[in-house]
């Protein structure tokens, strides 16, 4: 009876308030301090926020877009200093990008949304900003967050000039008809020409130099003149708060502990802690836990106002829940729903498996929640004879699909095995049979083990695309050749001012899909920089090529590629296969296949013991008995043996250039 007093008293010191007086009210092993007794996780003990006091008509929500490496973080660093939003540090570097993987690779990968505050002229301003990624590859990221904002930032570099995604961002920024900010940043290098970037500016985009902010984001330099452009510039949000609530979820992310956390923005009425609301997309009701904003941390408020962005927590505990793009509405007030964003459209197409299938259901809830923090990812179940179940996943391309890899390894901690990258290819068919089959005539195909026979097919269509390529007119020749190599129609070529040059070509998606990003950086010692979108599909001559190993087909590689290019592919595939297999104990015989025909061989060789060492001298029928005893043996072990593909080989061997 004293013990059982004894734990009661001590859970009942546990759970109240700690005293000022008794520091020692917790165990040793838990964390002491003021914070001690509430969750990291909690927003308990934050001081909330009265947003009211920020009328409409002193908001504005902006994007910050531009190529990439031009300094769009450095500058939102800078911004969120400049107001004070966070403390000025040497440490301030990418703030905004919290991700591990962006830290290591020094890009951004997901947009990131701040609150910050400034008084202008006596008047207490609400910045809305959100730091966007500049690859092509997450461009998906930017026009979402552009259907957030009324203006936009645009950042190029006073070194390089106006590169390839600042020529696609300005485009998505334009028809999205947003306020645009011309800013030259790195106006504090030695080689920095801020003149003839402001000319480029004007010839390519129509704005005027004079519009132009110089500014050196490292150095802080003219960084105020840029908010106070944003103010004067960016238009005020058009809504108001006495319409009823409408919320766009334009962002979401998964919390262990809380479930779903929705970044929304308010373009009608208001919102506060017990409101039920309704989603326009699962019509399932939900009451408000919580509403903030981010600065860039989640900070508490009261309510949320029209025109304002920030985050809501409302229990929704499945991630099919909060799907991006939806709308958000006050129960029995229901509103036309927003339009949303239009579906992202997958160029790369891969498979991914459980190395181990026992650990299928952990990998499937990891990407549940990983799609939901990256919706521009489409996943489809698929099988594999050799890897067991797995999901077909489209990607926006090549760094994206490494990317999203590395996110599941280190925030989920889940090895997978992940496929050679294809694009999708499309079919004709001329059978009846298999006309009934699809019930449709053309089919698409993601995965090479679909791929139907040439004799029940009339036509098959690969995917292209509209490649941009601005670079020095140094490396011209160079870049005209290997764009050719890679079967490409040349459309345009402008220049925009005296040495640097715009070039237009149509490519085949899957000449550019693996490396030609590589290719065309190291040609132009980096200089030049890449961009594309979708142009439709096109007739080609296409063929399944599958890679055998020992006779038996390695189900991973097999690809689908143009006639033209079938016997160097196959040749190459083979030589870097026999670099990346480990050797065995029994001769490797790696082959290209297209159909029953072998275009292309190699021999990986057996590690064998010198079993005539000991024979010195003596009958030669001693030498070849003992030599044949061991080609028998080995002639077993190949029969019985198992090759394995190491699991980062994929990549590798797909890469072009040779690591020798």
């Amino acid at each position: 009876m004293a013990l059982a007093g004894r734990t009661a008293a001590w859970w009942a010191r546990l759970r109240g308030p700690c005293p000022a007086a008794a520091p020692l009210c917790l165990p040793p092993w838990l964390p002491a301090g003021p914070g001690a007794c509430e969750r990291p996780y909690s927003s308990r003990g934050k001081e909330k926020l009265d947003m009211s006091m920020y009328p409409v008509e002193s908001i504005r929500n902006f994007s910050i877009i531009a190529h990439v490496d031009h300094g769009k973080s450095t500058l939102a660093d800078r911004l969120l200093e400049v107001t004070g939003t966070i403390a000025k540090t040497d440490r301030n570097k990418q703030v905004l990008d919290k991700l591990q993987v962006e830290r290591e690779r020094g890009i951004t990968v997901k947009a990131q949304s701040a609150s910050l505050f400034y008084n202008h002229e006596g008047v207490n301003y609400l910045l809305n900003l959100i730091d966007t990624p500049g690859h092509v590859d997450f461009s998906y990221e930017v026009s979402r967050s552009l259907s957030a904002c009324q203006g936009v930032i645009l950042v190029v570099d006073a070194n390089e000039g106006i590169q390839a995604q600042t020529v696609a961002n300005f485009y998505l920024a334009f028809e999205a008809q947003l306020a645009i900010i011309p800013v030259i940043n790195k106006i504090d290098l030695k080689n920095a020409d801020p003149e003839r970037v402001e000319k480029q500016i004007e010839k390519l985009f129509d704005i005027p130099t004079d519009e132009c902010v110089r500014i050196s984001a490292k150095q802080g330099t003219n960084v105020e003149k840029v908010l106070q452009k944003v103010i004067e510039k960016i238009p005020p949000p058009q809504c108001n708060t006495a319409d009823p609530l409408k919320a766009l979820v334009f962002d979401s992310t998964f919390d262990h502990y809380r479930g779903v956390i929705a970044n929304i923005a308010l373009f009608g009425g208001e919102i506060e802690k017990g409101h039920k609301i309704v989603s326009a997309h699962t019509k399932k009701r939900y009451e408000v836990n919580e509403v903030g904003i981010l600065t860039p941390n989640e900070q508490p408020t009261h309510k949320l106002y029209a025109g304002q962005v920030g985050y809501l927590i409302a229990g929704m505990k499945e991630v099919t829940e909060a799907q991006i793009g939806d709308t958000l509405f006050l129960y029995k007030q229901p509103v036309e729903p927003l339009p949303g964003f239009k579906s992202a459209k997958p160029m790369v197409f891969a498979g991914m498996y459980p190395v181990d299938q026992t650990e299928y259901n952990n990998l499937k809830s990891a990407l549940e929640r990983l799609t939901l923090n990256d919706s521009s990812v489409t996943v489809h179940r698929d099988s594999s004879l050799a890897l067991g179940a797995g999901w077909r996943l489209g990607f926006l391309g090549l760094l994206h699909m490494e990317v999203f890899n590395q996110r599941l390894e280190q925030e989920y901690n889940m090895s997978v095995i992940l496929t050679a990258p294809t694009v999708p290819y499309k079919a004709i068919l001329s059978s009846a049979k298999l006309i009934k089959e699809y019930g449709k005539a053309e089919i698409t195909i993601i995965n090479p083990a679909q791929f139907p026979d040439k004799l029940s097919v009339s036509e098959y269509l690969e995917p292209t695309v509209l490649g941009t390529i601005v670079t020095p007119d140094e490396y011209i020749g160079k870049i005209i050749t290997l764009c050719q190599d890679r079967r490409a129609v040349q459309k345009d070529m402008l220049y925009i001012d005296e040495r640097r040059v715009m070039l237009k070509y149509l490519f085949p998606l899957n000449e550019i899909v693996v490396d030609f990003y590589d290719a065309l950086k190291s040609l132009s010692s980096g200089y030049a920089s890449f961009d594309y979108e979708d142009a439709g599909y096109q007739p080609a001559d296409l063929i399944k090529m599958d890679i055998l190993l020992n006779g038996n087909p390695v189900e991973e590689l097999s690809t689908i590629i143009h006639n033209d290019k079938a016997y160097a592919t196959g040749k190459f595939l083979c030589e870097r296969l026999k670099d990346a297999i480990p050797r065995q104990l029994f001769e490797i015989a790696i082959q290209a296949a297209i159909g029953k025909k072998i275009i292309a061989r190699e021999t990986l060789k057996a590690y064998r013991k010198n079993v005539v060492a000991k024979c010195y001298g003596g009958d030669i029928t001693r030498r070849m008995k003992l030599l044949k005893r061991q080609a028998e043996g080995k002639k077993l072990m190949r029969k019985i043996g198992n090759v394995e593909v190491p699991r980062d080989a994929f990549i590798r061997v797909l890469k072009r250039q040779t690591d020798k």
